[in-house]
């Protein structure tokens, strides 16, 4: 738009102008387009420097009525107005804004940037800890990961100070005294805009109040806000969904987020695909995929990811001493029941499930894929059987079908494995854990204390079970996953092809809010943003990217470390033999587990399930009424999904033992 030739008003066309209505305090500081039309401007006010372009545009609006462009009743003070836009019945006036082309504003308040202004960016989100202490400050550009790092590693205060300086540095680029209205934006029936920077494409409607933010909608993942949402120092990113009365206060919005519900927040930060509705939320750190749906649930100082909360779900960040400055951490995966209460500080492992209500702040954060049920008041823990739970494998396999951002930018990294160094290194921490209590309180005790949480004798040894078994599947996986598509005339070229292509992996693996990456290379991060080598958040983003896609170069390399380790093997030894007795175990452990999967799902169909099916009828009309509602259990698709991963996984490992059976001596 700054290329635009704009022109003076005629005598004659400002003699119109007062005809329909109009008036400037200065008429020589409005300037118009070569093909402006005056036909389409009617009670309009100019103050200050104002640029119109031409009208050439018809609105087609929701029951086929028609609109052509133009302006109707507004004041315009210091705005500059694109081609095609239609601008009407602005109750108080717009005041600093560039209004891009084919913009749509009608029946609105008032839009008015007032003096330098950073729209949202610098906010300081006081996340987890509501007294301060771990402050994200937050920009259009924040992924999970950098403000998890931002929020987590405080360990390292220059990091910290570095991190404010590159956020601020990028917040002072944005600052401006004018605002700026993306193309092909509808505003309607709307409040309050103060301060708001609007992408292209964002529809706005309804909204009461927008002060102090970004709203960064785009053409290829637009924003919606809808009815009576209340926003004040946010960034709201794009592909977003906020309607239905959500109030936000101090938030971050991440890309394909959708907010309703009356849904409250303050102080937290969203990242990509969450879904929040009727409940609330305060100074947590929700990273990709959480999910809340109950009137009834508050999370608080606390940090998800990939979580689904119960109705009811609830935890308290005091004990009534300090202040609320106690938080929680409930790692990838882990879920809440109904009615489920945390009494932070407590730290819970991955893919696990809370139910009732813990007060002893357990941390079973080495203790992946387990349970922790209440009990008289006591925490109960049931080690590893979410890995044979149809739930745990029908989140896994749903979470990328639900990412639903469209922009070619995707600002969060996330990696949906469920098994990955991350949760294998877990399950390896897990069995050496549970060992360790049988031979501390003996074999035959009826249960074992961990940590703040018991554990009963016989699912201690089942969950022993399930951690091999998650074990030997990945290792499996890896190694079959190296070694598909070649043809191997000697153990010599198998051990070739067995050496990792890079010495980066080994060791601890940390999930940075959905990207899993190997720890080294997290604090080679760290230390080159501050040693100043990585300077702006673009440059951050582009080695995030860079550690996101080499994770499976990364991951060989964790996992052939493990399988020498886990097989008493040696790397100038291995042989074809070795291979097929890891493919054993591996077609053992997947047909196992998924056998233990199929028969979790078989709960669904039982009779027990069909309890409240075929009201009024006969038990066959019971079962007859069931299967018209959920289906038959041998024709259900999961089902059926099951039954063919088992069939192919055990074609995929006999295919690769078929290829090297020629070079097996046993």
């Amino acid at each position: 738009m700054e290329n635009r030739n704009y022109r003076n008003l005629t005598c004659k066309e400002i003699e119109l102008l007062h005809a329909r209505n109009c008036y400037a305090e200065n008429w020589d500081t409005v300037m118009v387009s070569d093909d402006f039309d005056i036909r389409y401007v009617r009670n309009v006010e100019f103050s200050g420097n104002v640029r119109i372009g031409h009208f050439d545009k018809v609105f087609t609006l929701a029951g086929g009525i028609s609109k052509h462009s133009g302006l109707k009743n507004v004041v315009l003070h210091n705005v500059v107005i694109g081609n095609g836009c239609c601008i009407e019945n602005v109750k108080n006036y717009i005041a600093n804004y560039v209004i891009d082309d084919g913009v749509f504003i009608d029946n609105v308040d008032c839009i008015v940037v007032e003096g330098k202004t950073a729209f949202g960016n610098g906010t300081e989100v006081s996340v987890l800890n509501e007294t301060g202490g771990r402050e994200v400050i937050i920009h259009d550009k924040l992924s999970a990961h950098e403000a998890y790092i931002s929020a987590m590693y405080r360990h390292r205060p220059m990091l910290s100070q570095r991190l404010k300086e590159i956020a601020m540095r990028y917040c002072d680029e944005c600052a401006s005294d004018t605002g700026y209205i993306g193309n092909d934006t509808i505003i309607v029936n709307t409040g309050y805009i103060k301060n708001v920077r609007i992408g292209s494409y964002a529809k706005i409607e309804g909204a009461g109040k927008l002060k102090n933010g970004s709203i960064n909608s785009n053409v290829y993942d637009p924003v919606y806000i809808g009815d009576g949402v209340i926003c004040n120092d946010f960034i709201i990113s794009s592909g977003a969904n906020i309607g239905d009365g959500t109030m936000l206060s101090r938030c971050f919005v991440g890309q394909a987020c959708r907010m309703g519900h009356n849904y409250s927040a303050s102080d937290s930060l969203f990242f990509c695909n969450c879904q929040e509705e009727n409940g609330e939320a305060c100074a947590i750190f929700a990273g990709p995929f959480t999910v809340t749906h109950h009137k009834s649930t508050l999370l608080i100082a606390g940090m998800f990811s990939f979580m689904n909360a119960g109705s009811g779900s609830n935890q308290s960040n005091h004990m009534y001493k300090l202040g609320p400055i106690h938080q929680g951490i409930m790692e990838r995966g882990a879920k809440t029941a109904s009615d489920s209460y945390i009494l932070w500080p407590a730290k819970i492992g991955a893919f696990s499930l809370v139910m009732g209500r813990h007060s002893a702040h357990p941390d079973t954060s080495d203790l992946p894929f387990s349970y922790l049920i209440e009990n008289n008041n006591s925490t109960y823990l049931i080690p590893g059987v979410n890995l044979k739970s149809v739930g745990t494998i029908r989140d896994a396999q749903k979470w990328p079908k639900r990412d639903n951002r469209k922009d070619v930018v995707k600002t969060d990294k996330v990696n949906y494995n469920l098994l990955s160094p991350f949760t294998i290194q877990k399950m390896m921490r897990a069995r050496e854990i549970l060992n360790n209590l049988t031979r501390v309180s003996g074999e035959t005790s009826d249960t074992f204390s961990y940590q703040s949480a018991k554990i009963r004798n016989s699912s201690l040894y089942k969950g022993l079970d399930f951690y091999e078994m998650g074990i030997h599947k990945f290792l499996g996986n890896s190694i079959i996953k190296r070694l598909e598509g070649t043809v191997f005339g000697s153990n010599e070229e198998i051990r070739e092809r067995l050496k990792p292509d890079t010495g980066t992996g080994e060791g601890e693996w940390v999930d940075l809010q959905g990207l899993i990456a190997p720890k080294s290379e997290v604090n080679r991060m760290i230390d080159d943003i501050v040693e100043g080598r990585l300077d702006s958040a673009e440059m951050i983003d582009e080695r995030l990217t860079e550690i996101h896609a080499n994770y499976y170069t990364y991951e060989w390399t964790w996992a052939y470390g493990k399988i020498l380790e886990t097989y008493g093997l040696e790397a100038d030894s291995i042989t074809a033999d070795d291979v097929r007795m890891i493919v054993d175990k591996w077609q053992n452990a997947v047909v196992s587990l998924d056998r233990l999967v199929y028969e979790d799902a078989k709960k669904e169909f039982s009779l027990s399930a069909m309890t409240g099916f075929g009201a009024d009828g006969t038990k066959e009309e019971k079962i007859q009424d069931f299967e018209q509602v959920r289906g038959d259990f041998d024709n259900n698709t999961f089902v059926k999904a099951v039954l063919e991963h088992i069939r192919v996984k055990t074609e995929l490992g006999n295919e690769l033992k078929n290829r090297i059976k020629e070079l097996c001596v046993g």
